[in-house]
């Protein structure tokens, strides 16, 4: 960790190295490059030390009183947050992602510097909670260490550290709630205090329809909802949100991963609202589509042998099937923190003309033909011959998830999985309702009108055959958010799963 500060024990030693991790992830998010990132973090990182040491002091001089002060990593995140301001206002914008500079001249990021009683109900209710206390609900929750691990960190029998963090949750839910009743609201807002107290108290009460068109348009009571609500899965990202603002969910999706790189295993099921083992169904139906995938291999292989039989034919198949075998690569790649994913438009080159070119050509009755190009240049490139053109059997099957939705945004993940081995990949797709991309993350992303092209990140390029690929997304709607349709893969078509 360069030009840093120097830790004062072996303790904080330890607390310095897990920190930077996390800091690191979040200032490559705001910034437009590597470089950039590293300074944006070693500033950020320098700020955040001094304001929590001098806070330690402080504590330490006034006989009994405890100030408000957050745990350390959201501590830091928090001061990237205010270093990328400063990187603005002194004229380094250029620096930082566009989407962050917009966000930082908006009312949206005045709400987390302006009057104490207008900032975000998380950000208030992990302030008012002992730093032990909020320092388990983060590292638990928007973290994703395992419980074991937290317990040994802060020195927490592991037995009962399921029951300290329930209880920790209520208590967090207790100090939103007091938060919430301290805010200036306006009537409307004032009169449905009571009625979302109650509502989000059982997880099995059901939203009125005039509690849920109020939540759709008004920011503080929604963010209220979702902090009080502690069932259902949204607590992680009320939290991340309402401490760091801009990025959040995308932060929470990098951290995930960080941890299942780590230990080298899929993160534990997560449970819906109704208790339903959901992740457990999604792998099974995994384990399913691979089977398929493996019978429509076999197919594929025995329709190419009896392709490549004499019967007369001039051997144009036989030519163009070469030794497509890939070396196996790794199908969990780990995802570096100071790697950029950033947004880049996607280039094409000319297709080559070949005696299949009609068949390449987009028909002019489809409204959202693929990129020219895009399939001749990735398949040379890749060095595989089209499959679906000889066998008809697909070469990829594609999962759309939905995991989250808000009124005017959404995270979505994508999942495809390949019969054939790659070296590279675009992952392409429509919207059917004007949706639009933002943030991206394991790809870069380009869009031109209702057509969106994922491209690999330098990290996650090859894939082994009968393996998959994955990236996730935000993205913005308006009136409707139906599931995208007309996926490829390097220009072939894709199933649906």
């Amino acid at each position: 960790m360069p030009d840093l500060p120097t830790p004062r024990d072996a303790a904080e030693a330890a607390l310095f190295s897990e920190c930077w991790d996390a800091v690191l992830s979040y200032a490559d998010l705001c910034t437009a490059g590597s470089a950039a990132a590293q300074q944006l973090a070693r500033d950020a990182f320098a700020l955040g030390i001094r304001e929590a040491r001098e806070a330690e002091t402080n504590g330490r001089r006034g006989a009994g009183r405890r100030p408000s002060g957050l745990p350390r990593i959201p501590l830091l995140l928090t001061a990237v947050r205010t270093t990328a301001a400063a990187w603005e206002a002194a004229g380094q914008g250029h620096r930082l992602d566009p989407d962050l500079r917009l966000w930082l001249n908006s009312d949206k990021a005045a709400r987390y510097t302006g009057p104490p009683l207008h900032r975000p109900i998380a950000l208030r209710g992990l302030r008012d909670m002992q730093e032990p206390d909020a320092a388990l609900l983060w590292l638990a929750e928007v973290e994703a260490m395992p419980l074991r691990a937290v317990a040994r960190r802060l020195g927490l029998d592991p037995a009962a550290a399921g029951e300290e963090l329930d209880q920790v949750r209520g208590l967090f839910r207790d100090r939103c709630h007091r938060n919430h009743l301290d805010t200036p609201l306006d009537g409307e807002c004032r009169s449905y205090r009571r009625l979302l107290d109650a509502v989000t108290r059982s997880p099995a009460a059901e939203t009125p329809e005039d509690l849920s068109r109020h939540l759709a348009t008004c920011v503080e009571c929604a963010e209220a909802a979702a902090c009080l609500r502690l069932q259902g899965g949204g607590l992680p990202a009320a939290l991340v949100g309402g401490v760091i603002g801009w990025g959040g969910l995308a932060y929470l999706e990098r951290r995930r991963r960080a941890v299942e790189v780590r230990l080298g295993t899929p993160p534990p099921e997560d449970k819906d609202a109704d208790g339903d083992q959901t992740q457990g169904g999604t792998h099974k139906a995994r384990a399913v589509r691979n089977g398929l995938l493996v019978t429509a291999v076999l197919v594929s292989m025995l329709a190419l042998a009896v392709s490549m039989m004499p019967f007369g034919d001039d051997g144009a198949d036989t030519a163009a099937v070469g030794d497509d075998r890939q070396p196996v690569a790794d199908l969990h790649p780990p995802v570096p923190s100071g790697t950029a994913t950033r947004s880049a438009p996607v280039t094409h080159a000319a297709p080559r003309p070949t005696a299949d070119s009609a068949s390449a050509t987009p028909s002019h009755d489809d409204p959202d033909p693929e990129p020219q190009g895009t399939a001749s240049t990735t398949a040379a490139a890749a060095g595989h011959p089209s499959a679906s053109a000889q066998t008809g059997a697909p070469v990829c099957h594609v999962e759309y998830d939905l995991d989250s939705e808000w009124s005017d945004g959404f995270q979505a993940r994508v999942t495809v999985t390949t019969v054939r081995a790659l070296d590279t990949w675009q992952v392409a797709w429509s919207f059917r309702d004007g949706q639009r991309v933002g943030q991206m993350w394991d790809a870069s992303v380009a869009q031109s009108g209702s057509r969106v092209t994922a491209t690999a990140a330098d990290y996650n390029k090859s894939v082994a055959a009968n393996g998959t690929l994955a990236f996730g997304f935000l993205g913005t709607w308006q009136g409707a958010n139906s599931a995208p349709y007309g996926f490829t893969l390097n220009g072939q078509d894709c199933a649906r799963s």
